[in-house]
C-alpha cells in the first residue's frame, strides 16, 4: 500500500469520525498534530473535507455554513485579513484625513517612494533606518531634527535606528506609530491599518485632533488592526509574525486559510486576477507560494483539489 494512499485514508478516517457526537478533545487534538506533520496531510483532509461538505450540500435544502472555528484562523494579512485571528487584532474607529495633516511636524525635504504592483523595494533613509514597501504602496519620509514617515498606500516594514530623543513616527490615517529604535509593519487598506510588532515595542495613537488621546503599546508578537468597528488587541506570538511577513521574501504562506482569502491575497500582487466561485471560496488550503507566480497557484488547484480553473489573458476563474 502506497504512502498516498495511507495518508488519504487516514484523513478519511478523520473526515468521518468528526462527524460523531462522541468527537472528542482528545480526539481534535490528534488531528491536529497529524496535520502540522506535513502538507500533504493538510491537502488530504481539507480536499475530502470539502468533498463531504458538497455531498452534504447537493443532499440539502441549501449550503451548509462553514463552522465558526474553522473560519478564526490565520491567512496572511487579511479576513482582516484573516491574518490576524491567530497573531491578534486591535481595532480603534478611524477616519481618514488629509494627505498632508502631520506636514508641519518636519523640518526637513520629503522623499517619496513607490512600488508598482507585484513590485518591491528596500530604501536607507538619512539615519540608517531601512523601510521595505511591499506591492502597490506608497511611502513619504521626512528625516531631519524630526523623523517623520507617511504610509499613503500599501504596506511597509520598517528597520528603525536608534537615535536618542528623535522618536520615528510613521503616520497612516489618523493614527500614528511612535518608536525610538524597531523592527514592525503597517499595512493601510483605505481606514483600516494594521500594525505587526517583530521587535522592539511601538506606541499607536490616535489624531491628537479628535480630542482623544487614547493610545495604546504594543510587544513583539503582537499585531494591532484599527478600523471601524472598535478596539480589541491579542499576541500570537513572534513566530507568527514572521508568517505574516513572508512577503519580503516573496512568498504568501497559508494556514488553514479559505481559498476566498488566498486569492485575495494573490490579487495584491498580480494583475492577473484570481476570480472564485461562492463554494469553492470556503475550501481551506495551507502552504507557503510565490506570491508572484499565480498561474502555479492555480495549476495547484486544479491537479491537487479537482477544482475547474479556465485562464484569460488577464484573470483566472476558479470554480468547484
Amino acid at each position: 500500500m502506497s504512502r498516498t494512499h495511507d495518508i488519504e485514508e487516514r484523513a478519511a478516517l478523520f473526515v468521518h469520525r468528526r462527524e460523531d457526537a462522541s468527537w472528542s478533545t482528545t480526539d481534535q487534538e490528534n488531528l491536529d498534530a497529524w496535520l502540522a506533520e506535513s502538507d500533504a496531510h493538510k491537502v488530504a483532509y481539507w480536499r475530502l473535507e470539502h468533498g463531504w461538505r458538497e455531498a452534504d450540500r447537493i443532499g440539502s435544502v441549501g449550503a451548509i455554513p462553514m463552522p465558526a472555528a474553522a473560519a478564526w484562523h490565520r491567512s496572511a494579512w487579511p479576513k482582516f485579513v484573516a491574518l490576524a485571528a491567530c497573531v491578534g487584532l486591535f481595532v480603534l474607529t478611524l477616519t481618514l484625513v488629509p494627505i498632508d495633516f502631520w506636514r508641519g511636524a518636519t523640518d526637513a525635504p520629503v522623499a517619496r517612494f513607490e512600488t508598482g504592483i507585484g513590485g518591491h523595494k528596500v530604501v536607507a533613509l538619512a539615519d540608517e533606518s531601512r523601510v521595505e514597501l511591499n506591492t502597490d504602496s506608497i511611502v513619504r519620509a521626512s528625516i531631519g531634527k524630526e523623523r517623520a514617515v507617511w504610509l499613503d498606500r500599501g504596506e511597509a516594514f520598517f528597520d528603525v535606528a536608534h537615535v536618542e530623543g528623535r522618536p520615528f513616527v510613521v503616520h497612516a490615517a489618523n493614527r500614528s506609530i511612535r518608536v525610538l529604535g524597531t523592527q514592525f509593519a503597517v499595512r493601510r487598506n483605505g481606514a483600516n491599518l494594521t500594525v505587526a510588532v517583530l521587535k522592539g515595542t511601538v506606541r499607536v495613537e490616535e489624531d491628537p485632533s479628535s480630542g482623544s488621546h487614547r493610545s495604546v503599546t504594543i510587544m513583539p508578537g503582537d499585531v494591532a488592526f484599527a478600523s471601524e468597528a472598535g478596539l480589541l488587541v491579542t499576541s500570537g506570538g513572534v513566530q507568527n509574525v514572521q508568517d505574516l511577513l513572508a512577503w519580503r521574501s516573496g512568498r504568501l504562506l497559508f494556514d488553514n486559510a479559505t481559498l476566498g482569502d488566498a486569492a485575495s491575497q494573490f490579487n495584491r500582487y498580480n494583475r492577473k486576477k484570481l476570480i472564485v466561485d461562492k463554494i469553492a471560496s470556503d475550501m481551506h488550503i495551507g502552504g507557503t507560494f510565490d506570491a508572484r507566480n499565480v498561474d502555479a497557484f492555480a495549476r495547484l488547484l486544479r491537479e491537487a483539489y479537482g477544482l475547474k480553473v479556465r485562464e484569460d489573458r488577464d484573470k483566472i476563474s476558479v470554480s468547484s
